[in-house]
């Protein structure tokens, strides 16, 4: 229990008795699960888990939120599931711990469908309750700080992910002091070096500057007091990863960047936050072009505070930050600051701002068609930086920093977005492609007939443009594919009208193949997923006329067809394919690019249909290589021997003279797929006699 003791004084501050046995039972239960497990670093796994909920101990959290960091990997780890920890803390914490599990029972078809999915999966348990994000972010913020003992490509790709998602993330939901941490422990995983001569030269400047800093320090401080008003001076330290990002998005040398002196004054009321203003206004005078009011328009992140730069004594450039008490909090705990859980209308602005963001994360994952198209979605909406219009009634619009006309139609209304056909801005008209800037009012001109153009996803920013324009598209797209698919089975019904054909017939047809409606099943013939020759035959029901066997198919879709494997390619598993049907021969199978279908391909493209092998296609196929070697004695059987240590058939063998004692020997053998023909291709490469070996195809006309 000892490693719990300090977390237990933690949270004993501000939890009840009852809560604090509550978290400690959590405690029991999470260091029992993961006994005898280890961290990378050579720690007891139990170190982590007690390491993050003392992170979220120190943003106060509530006794759920505690309960499910310890155990927020018992689901994943561990012999416990999410009923387990439901019958012994309460479905609650159960569904917070399922949240920031990882989806590690269902197989993915790849490393990244996998981190996309998990990702999505973790955004919609946020969407539910966003003490899942709160949970991860701590979880990240430890697992950042314990990095050392992982492989460098490990590292870097942990810090990537962090620097392009998690800390995005924290920005977003206003947790400055994580999303801080995060972003200098990514950028020293990412860039060691880099990160190691700006520390040093960062250490080296601050050290010149304390005497400058003290001396304006200390005239704030004074023009303050003569205001009366009750404030707090502290110089403001700029974090490396902001100092590197400047230096390199801004293209700044680090002497421009460390030449700006940073302020924050804390006062007690928002009015003190004013008179502040006018204060250091007297004092020093402001940069026109460089004063924001986010007291009056709050970031999307619900950060308040006024931010004005000065030139200081001796032309210094001195940036000033003003806020009360409360927003100083909120800017460094965001959502977590006065932790008030669900409360109907109620909470800190930068909650309800989450709660409002969280609504639209909830629209982007209904309308994205895939894990990854969520992911992409989310990353482009959060964005640091926001730009505030207005719509011609006054209304104030917050948008990502780039955001286009667009952009601006989309956030207004989906319905303005889809007929937008041009917009004025401040009265005059404006190129729809053309960033808008801060302050702007923004006119868009509609159209009933008109509809979005694809080409807007190239200057479109905010996630939700950009997903409303391919949800268009896509149905657009999906209603097309209908036509096509309409159209190729009526030509493969041939004289059948569609029509004739019995509404029970249908029905049974889109069972058979696994749709939901008719129109699914028209949609994927037009795609190419499915055979207009095969739904056809099974409308009519013809489907055991030509039948080729009754037991695994190589062929996707091709049950109840006769399947020929043209001589000309010999098309194996894994080669792309593509089929000829020919009446009364059923379908021939060619490799795709075969010369001896090019032509039909071109004039009659309906009878040239892309297929795919089945998952596992069983049996022998027949393959052809050419191979070019030097006839020495003994070369052939040695060859043929090979052949056959390699688990393969020779069928024929024919040699042709290349020049003095060069053959070229075309062998037809048999193989079980692309990576089994390999494996004998690797074999004949080893003799010495071989100078070359490849697939053979013969030109010939079917």
């Amino acid at each position: 229990m000892y490693l719990f003791e300090g977390l237990k004084q933690k949270i004993a501050e501000y939890l009840s008795p009852e809560r604090v046995q509550l978290v400690q039972e959590a405690f029991v239960l999470a260091h029992e699960a993961h006994d005898g497990q280890m961290r990378s670093s050579g720690d007891p796994y139990i170190t982590h888990p007690v390491a993050v909920a003392s992170i979220l101990a120190d943003m106060h959290m509530d006794h759920e939120t505690l309960m499910a960091a310890l155990l927020h990997d018992v689901i994943e780890d561990t012999h416990y599931n999410q009923e387990d920890l439901a019958d012994a803390f309460g479905d609650t914490v159960a569904d917070l711990v399922e949240g920031v599990s990882k989806l590690d029972k269902i197989a993915f078809s790849s490393k990244q469908e996998a981190q996309a999915e998990n990702f999505r999966k973790m955004m919609m348990a946020m969407v539910q309750d966003i003490r899942v994000i709160l949970i991860k972010l701590a979880d990240r913020t430890h697992n950042m700080r314990t990095l050392g003992s992982l492989r460098p490509d490990k590292r870097r790709r942990i810090a990537l992910e962090t620097l392009e998602i998690y800390s995005p993330i924290a920005h977003r939901l206003g947790i400055h002091d994580i999303k801080n941490e995060l972003e200098d422990l990514g950028f020293q995983a990412m860039y060691p070096m880099r990160h190691r001569a700006l520390k040093s030269a960062v250490k080296q400047a601050r050290g010149n500057r304390k005497e400058i800093i003290e001396n304006i320090r200390k005239e704030l401080s004074t023009r303050l007091a003569e205001y009366k008003i009750d404030a707090s001076v502290i110089g403001r330290e700029k974090h490396l990863y902001s100092i590197y990002r400047k230096m390199k998005n801004k293209e700044k040398m680090f002497n421009e960047v460390m030449d700006i002196y940073a302020f924050r004054i804390v006062v007690t009321s928002v009015d003190d936050c004013y008179r502040s203003l006018g204060a250091m206004h007297g004092l020093y005078k402001p940069i026109e072009t460089r004063f924001k009011d986010y007291i009056a328009i709050p970031r999307t992140n619900g950060y308040q505070s006024l931010h004005t730069s000065l030139v200081g004594p001796h032309g210094i450039p001195v940036e000033v930050q003003i806020r009360t008490m409360a927003m100083d909090q909120m800017a460094d705990k965001g959502v977590a600051a006065h932790w008030l859980y669900k409360e109907s209308g109620d909470g800190t602005t930068a909650q309800l701002r989450a709660r409002k963001w969280m609504q639209s994360l909830l629209e982007l994952q209904q309308s994205a068609s895939s894990s990854f198209e969520f992911i992409e979605s989310v990353k482009t909406d959060l964005f640091p930086d926001e730009i505030y219009v207005f719509t011609p009634d006054g209304r104030i619009i917050e948008l990502p920093s780039g955001a286009t006309a667009v952009d601006f139609a989309y956030a207004v209304h989906s319905d303005v977005g889809n007929t937008c056909v041009g917009v004025r801005v401040e009265r005059r008209n404006y190129s729809l492609s053309k960033p808008l800037e801060n302050g702007q009012t923004v006119e868009i001109i509609t159209s009933p007939k008109a509809k979005p153009n694809a080409n807007w996803l190239n200057f479109v920013v905010s996630a939700r443009a950009r997903t409303r324009i391919r949800q268009y598209l896509r149905k657009q797209q999906s209603q097309e594919a209908i036509n096509m698919g309409n159209r190729l089975l009526r030509h493969a019904l041939g004289s059948v009208k569609l029509d004739d054909i019995a509404q029970a017939d249908i029905d049974r047809v889109v069972v058979e193949t696994k749709h939901e409606t008719f129109d699914d099943l028209l949609v994927d013939i037009g795609l190419g997923n499915e055979l207009s020759a095969i739904v056809a035959r099974r409308l009519l029901g013809e489907s055991e006329d030509l039948t080729e066997k009754k037991g695994n198919v190589a062929i996707r879709g091709t049950e109840g067809l006769l399947v020929t494997y043209a001589r000309c390619c010999h098309p194996i598993p894994d080669d792309e394919i593509v089929s000829v049907l020919s009446p009364g021969k059923g379908m021939t199978i060619h490799q795709n690019g075969c010369p001896n279908i090019r032509k039909l391909a071109k004039e009659e493209p309906q009878r040239v249909l892309r297929m795919q092998w089945d998952e596992e296609p069983q049996g022998e196929f027949k393959a052809s290589l050419r191979i070019e070697l030097i006839n020495h004695q003994g070369t052939l059987a040695t060859l043929t021997n090979n052949i056959a240590s390699c688990d393969s058939n020779i069928i024929g063998l024919q040699t042709e003279e290349k020049e003095s004692n060069v053959y070229f020997v075309d062998i037809e053998l048999t193989t079980y797929n692309r990576v089994h023909l390999a494996n004998v291709m690797r074999k004949i490469r080893t003799m010495q006699e071989v100078q070359k070996v490849s697939r053979h195809s013969q030109s010939r006309q079917q």
